[in-house]
């Protein structure tokens, strides 16, 4: 059961525990008592409440606080909790500041101070009461509505079965109308009492009266045994049907279904055997075309399982070139649907990667060797970014852009993630033909357009923006760095857990393309581990050599990089520093 809370909400810290303590004893257990010193902290103390998962149903709050009115306070708990009650506890109340607190909060009820202990205890209880009764009848409307919503689709249901069912005997009788049905009625001689026209017309009028047997068995000139007809089983008290009969009419062979039921007289004992037998020629002709279309059918599913696992096999095809998350967002599912021009604005993240001297590398491969690293390498990088959610838009030679919709911490655990990978590939190289790779990365978030470009023989699904831009010039800036990864101001405001990683700030630039400067910060998590441990180490260090290079005090700021390239003699952007201060 969810704990429900009262709230109490003052100035005075004597009042506070007051009430505190008569509510204790007039309720016991059965409700947590919280107070709060000023509207703000109120608030903040619902709004922690609220998505614990408790319930409130009574607020109690003066009205004159330093910091919030009694009436705006409880007008914004209105916002928050519309259902809890209010109280407003005050001796100082104006007539405009309750009016309000009716108006726009709803207030329950107004008590004076000092207040009497009986009365609060009454009002007190009467409003849990009253909040209780209403989240009650609240629950049981909900139930009510539930039932009503069943009932009316068991109503639909029930008028759809009447309906099939009108409709099926409207058939069934149609058919009955058209198939003729032949009824003889034998006593327990064995003599026939009773015939019909139909039993005349499909056994001929001389057979009904001869003794001879008629019926032959199916696709034979046998005789059917006479003891196994359903006439004679209707005699001995056996209620029968066969369907494997034939009535021979000269060189006209006519296939027959024969029902057989005893009559009963009052003592019990059978008096008559009813025969009913009809033409079954047309069943026996639509038996065989329903086996020639279940062969047919069982083909048809046959070939159409084979086209549905080409189709599953193309939209994998197609989801390699243009990925699933990039209809999503222009909510297609298919890329059948999708049409020249379509775009969505979104904010996202945009990653750009690029492999360090890849010119170098790549002078000495064939073509065929150069196709087979990219894919090696390109195939190691994409589960990063795919696990991290985000998608891969294309590839550009050896860079990689990839979007995330999602937060911007999906961006750089991606990122991250690539650099991990990168390490554990470099395992299985580091010799001649086989150099160790090194790539940098810049991220950035902002808005962009998403969609389809080209013309209607050939389109490509991009994006544009001068986000993406600035992600890939921020990328070219790890090349100057000297680092891994870099990402953006916009992408770090994003973080919801920036502290989860190790970050420092490097310089504000105008990249090129760009008038306005673009903070730049280095994400270090992905550095082998002596060099990460040696900018954590000198990481306040750093930071003050900054503070004071872009004052201007460069003797100072140069020792102090002097000293993180001691402890850190790797640290590239360091030494960068050193030399301007320098210079």
């Amino acid at each position: 059961m969810t704990q429900q809370v009262i709230i109490c909400v003052d100035d005075e810290t004597t009042v506070l525990k007051s009430l505190k303590t008569e509510l204790k004893e007039a309720f016991g257990n059965n409700y947590l008592i919280e107070i709060a010193e000023g509207g703000n902290d109120a608030l903040e103390l619902v709004q922690e409440l609220l998505e614990d998962g408790y319930e409130i149903p009574l607020i109690i709050s003066d009205y004159v606080m330093p910091d919030m009115k009694g009436d705006e306070l409880l007008r914004q708990v209105h916002y928050l909790s519309p259902k809890t009650l209010k109280i407003m506890l005050t001796g100082q109340a104006t007539i405009e500041g309750v009016a309000n607190a009716i108006k726009y909060a709803k207030l329950y009820r107004y008590i004076t101070k000092p207040w009497e202990a009986e009365d609060l205890k009454l009002t007190v209880t009467e409003a849990v009461y009253s909040y209780l009764q209403d989240k009650k009848l609240a629950e049981q409307n909900a139930k009510l509505q539930q039932m009503n919503q069943a009932l009316e689709a068991l109503n639909r249901e029930q008028a759809a079965l009447i309906a099939k069912l009108h409709e099926s005997e409207s058939r069934l009788r149609q058919f009955l109308e058209a198939v003729p049905v032949g009824v003889e009625v034998i006593d327990v001689q064995g003599q026939l009492y009773f015939t019909n026209q139909r039993s005349q017309e499909l056994r001929g009028k001389t057979a009904v009266t001869s003794e001879l047997n008629p019926f032959y068995i199916a696709g034979t000139n046998q005789p059917y045994p006479w003891e196994k007809l359903p006439r004679s089983r209707a005699l001995n008290g056996e209620n029968s049907t066969v369907d494997d009969v034939e009535i021979h009419r000269g060189n006209k062979i006519i296939p027959i279904e024969i029902w057989g039921t005893p009559i009963y007289d009052r003592n019990g004992n059978i008096s008559y055997a009813i025969v009913a037998f009809q033409d079954i020629t047309e069943r026996k002709k639509a038996e065989a075309e329903r086996q020639k279309f279940i062969e047919e059918l069982f083909e048809l599913n046959a070939n159409l399982e084979i086209a549905l696992q080409k189709e599953s096999e193309l939209t994998r095809a197609a989801s390699r070139f243009v990925p699933n998350q990039f209809l999503s967002l222009l909510g297609h599912q298919s890329i059948v649907d999708v049409k020249l021009g379509e775009a969505v604005q979104q904010e996202m993240t945009v990653l750009f990667s690029d492999i360090r001297s890849f010119t170098t590398i790549s002078e000495g491969m064939t073509p065929q060797d150069n196709f087979q690293f990219i894919n090696a390498f390109l195939s190691r990088m994409e589960p990063a970014i795919v696990e991290n959610n985000g998608f891969i838009d294309k590839y550009i030679g050896d860079a990689i852009m990839a979007l995330f919709g999602g937060s911007a911490d999906d961006a750089v655990k991606g990122g991250l993630a690539m650099l991990k990978m990168l390490n554990e590939y470099n395992t299985t190289r580091g010799r001649p033909g086989r150099p160790t790779l090194q790539i940098g990365i810049g991220i950035h978030t902002g808005s962009l357009m998403l969609g389809t470009v080209g013309g209607y023989s050939r389109m490509d699904g991009t994006v544009i923006s001068d986000a993406v831009n600035l992600a890939a010039r921020i990328e070219n800036l790890t090349k100057e760095y000297g680092v891994s990864l870099l990402i953006s101001q916009q992408t770090l405001s994003r973080l919801q857990n920036p502290m989860e990683h190790n970050i420092r700030f490097i310089e504000r630039v105008t990249v090129k393309g760009k008038s306005k400067a673009v903070a730049v910060f280095e994400v270090f998590d992905g550095d082998a581990p002596q060099i990460k441990q040696g900018k954590l180490a000198t990481k306040s260090m750093f930071e003050e050599g900054l503070f004071l290079s872009y004052r201007h005090c460069f003797t100072e700021a140069a020792l102090l990089f002097q000293d993180c390239l001691r402890i850190n003699p790797s640290d590239t952007i360091a030494q960068i520093y050193l030399q301007r201060c320098q210079q």
